[in-house]
């Protein structure tokens, strides 16, 4: 198995806000407390180490505790973009980020992943969930090996963005959840109103 001090977690939370009215995503609360430390303190338990993405306000962000690292590329330019400021500073084998707008992701998540990396001998492992009677990926909640920021830093200084192309160039393993609810995402603050609404009995 692999050990959970081997695997750095990153929450992304460099993105521009655009749906929710450009403001700092990160950094609006979820039952009192921000969006992207609440997705550090779910997060922390289940890695070795953590980081966050972040290239707004970075005071408020070095308040959480954690290295803070910006984009390594200019211009908002996507998850992609906190992938790689992430790996540049990972010193462990493994990275797994999480999204810091998904705060109810699963507290078994990583250790599911990295079950699923190994056993399939990959080099990227992505959550997925079945939505009206089909998989679909969670390509933002995934774990890699280090080793593939070569390719990232290739991908991205060609101007690619799109995640799913730049992990069709590695050994890929999809791992199922049952819950697709625990991926939810606020994108607009309706949203994150819903989900702080508890969730009705199944």
């Amino acid at each position: 198995m692999i050990a959970r001090e081997d695997i750095t977690g990153l929450v992304l939370a460099g993105g521009r806000g655009s749906r929710m009215g450009g403001v700092d995503k990160g950094l609006q609360n979820f039952h009192g407390v921000p969006l992207a430390l609440h997705a550090l303190l779910r997060l922390g338990p289940q890695v070795g180490h953590v980081m966050i993405n972040a290239n707004r306000n970075l005071g408020a962000y070095e308040a959480f505790g954690a290295p803070l690292w910006p984009d390594a590329l200019p211009d908002f330019a996507g998850p992609l973009a906190g992938f790689l400021a992430g790996l540049e500073q990972c010193e462990t084998p493994y990275l797994v980020t999480v999204p810091c707008d998904s705060p109810q992701f699963p507290l078994d998540l990583v250790q599911r992943l990295a079950h699923a990396l190994e056993a399939n001998a990959a080099e990227i492992a992505i959550a997925a969930t079945l939505e009206d009677g089909a998989m679909r990926t969670q390509p933002v909640f995934c774990m890699m090996k280090a080793e593939v920021m070569e390719t990232l830093v290739r991908f991205t200084h060609e101007g690619q963005r799109k995640i799913d192309r730049w992990t069709a160039l590695h050994r890929c393993v999809e791992v199922a959840f049952d819950d697709a609810r625990s991926f939810a995402n606020a994108n607009t603050l309706a949203e994150l109103q819903q989900l702080e609404q508890p969730r009705a009995a199944s």
